[in-house]
């Protein structure tokens, strides 16, 4: 079969013609990208992976990570400026590569959106669990925890997801306000945990800082990486965004900028504070204050968390209906998971199949198991980002480019040796849970996607416009 690009002239096209209603501004972005990147990173895994990875040296995780995010995140903003598509990576590789890479790059943006709500879910779980507990109200282990731990279903995250999912399809436009005071919530929060905790730090508990050695450095940053996705949430949400072609870029950015910042400086805390052996814990940010007697401050933080932490939800499930939205408009998966509603200019379907599914993913795994696929899956669609900026500028020379990356190839060649790396840090189970992933994507495609694929439709405004209306561009470039 023969592996067609589709014309970056049609794709062009119609994101300028799609009918999504252009509601989000560079605060509104800047806010999604915050909220989206600050939560499991901060909130859920900075303890976790202190004490099984990388020890007090988490704080160089971060930076790492932070820095490898930094020259993806440009990598990005050359190409959703270029091509402003709500497809994000799964568009890109269509246009640069081939059908069957745009079928992997979406397929992998979707099990990592996917398992990282549920993830992020999770860890929701465990604040609800400690700010109830604070107050004498202890749930049954069988309703909040999953199988693996003890329980029957993990039945606050289901329920918390699919209340985001509903909310989100009362159309973006109306829930960025939700999601925005979200985020301000969280960030409050964090403050106030910076505030009070650093007055016990004490540098003895950074000794020995690298308990793990330099290979648990990476092994640290490869964990946390994918805590830095939210950018990319940003590059699907190309179709509702006012002046595209600046306000993305600049979201990108001062998300990056903002969230490492408070990164390095809370992961220094908590593990100054404490001890980084006890910080196995989902909910280690309250765990820290509580065990230095702050008590109202650590139920503050509980409470802050619940709510915060719905913003990361929010801003998953809301890209992975993107993505879905996308390919099911290039026929790789069913045509009518690509609606628009009419009323709320929100793709309903898509953003509920994704809600139920990620909802039975936190209700039946832990943190642990939805961390492997995130970790790979993530890393291998930023090494491809990064590639396709290469290739687009030496098959499309022409195009417009608004914000073009200085030093020539520099850059995204940078951003493909630090994926790599971090790539090779990552542990075998990671690997396997994504390989397996790729299996049923692969299956799908064989007996699917490849018998529907949609030229003229990838990436349009709408599922239901007028079909019947040609366009002169030709759909299929040569792979020559």
């Amino acid at each position: 079969m023969k592996n067609s690009r589709i014309n970056i002239d049609l794709v062009l096209k119609n994101a300028k013609d799609s009918k999504r209603k252009r509601t989000l501004g560079l605060f509104d972005l800047s806010i999604m990208g915050i909220g989206a990147i600050i939560g499991t990173g901060i909130l859920v895994l900075t303890g976790i992976v202190s004490a099984t990875a990388a020890g007090p040296a988490v704080v160089i995780s971060f930076l790492i990570a932070g820095f490898a995010s930094a020259v993806v995140g440009l990598c990005y903003s050359e190409l959703t400026t270029s091509i402003p598509n709500s497809g994000s990576a799964y568009v890109y590789a269509w246009v640069a590569i081939g059908q069957r890479m745009a079928f992997l790059a979406g397929w992998t943006l979707l099990g990592v959106y996917i398992t990282t709500t549920a993830m992020v879910a999770n860890g929701w779980t465990g604040y609800v669990k400690a700010s109830l507990s604070e107050i004498g109200v202890n749930l049954p282990t069988s309703l909040i925890a999953s199988p693996s731990n003890g329980g029957i279903i993990n039945l606050p995250a289901v329920l918390m997801i699919l209340l985001v999912t509903l909310i989100l399809t009362r159309g973006t436009s109306e829930s960025k306000f939700f999601n925005n005071t979200l985020v301000m919530i969280k960030l409050a929060v964090i403050l106030l945990f910076i505030f009070v905790a650093v007055q016990d730090v004490k540098t003895s508990n950074w000794t020995p800082f690298m308990p793990f050695g330099v290979r648990g450095i990476f092994t640290g940053a490869s964990l946390v990486f994918f805590t830095f996705l939210g950018f990319d949430a940003l590059a699907t949400s190309a179709e509702e965004t006012k002046d595209v072609q600046k306000t993305l870029p600049r979201a990108i950015i001062i998300s990056l900028v903002v969230v490492t910042s408070l990164y390095i400086i809370v992961s220094m805390i908590m593990t100054g504070v404490v001890s980084y052996r006890q910080l196995n814990v989902p909910e280690s940010m309250a765990y820290v204050l509580m065990a230095k007697g702050h008590i109202a401050a650590a139920q503050i933080v509980s409470v802050g968390a619940i709510i915060g932490i719905l913003a990361v939800v929010y801003a998953f499930v809301y890209a992975a209906s993107n993505i879905m939205m996308s390919m099911s408009r290039g026929g790789f998966l069913p045509k009518k998971l690509a609606s628009i509603n009419k009323s709320s200019k929100s793709p309903n379907r898509a953003l509920w199949l994704i809600g139920i599914i990620g909802a039975l993913l936190a209700g039946v795994s832990n943190v642990k198991q939805l961390a492997t696929i995130s970790n790979v899956g993530s890393l291998c669609v930023f090494f491809l980002i990064s590639l396709i900026v290469i290739l687009l500028r030496r098959e499309q020379p022409n195009i417009e480019r608004p914000f073009k990356l200085p030093f020539g190839y520099t850059i995204p060649i940078l951003a493909m040796i630090f994926c790599a790396v971090l790539l090779v840090s990552t542990t075998l189970d990671a690997w396997i849970t994504y390989l397996v992933w790729l299996v049923i994507g692969g299956l799908i495609f064989i007996f699917y996607s490849r018998h529907h694929i949609d030229f003229e439709q990838v990436a349009s405004g709408d599922e239901d416009q007028d079909n019947g209306k040609k366009d002169a561009v030709s759909p299929i470039q040569s792979n020559n």
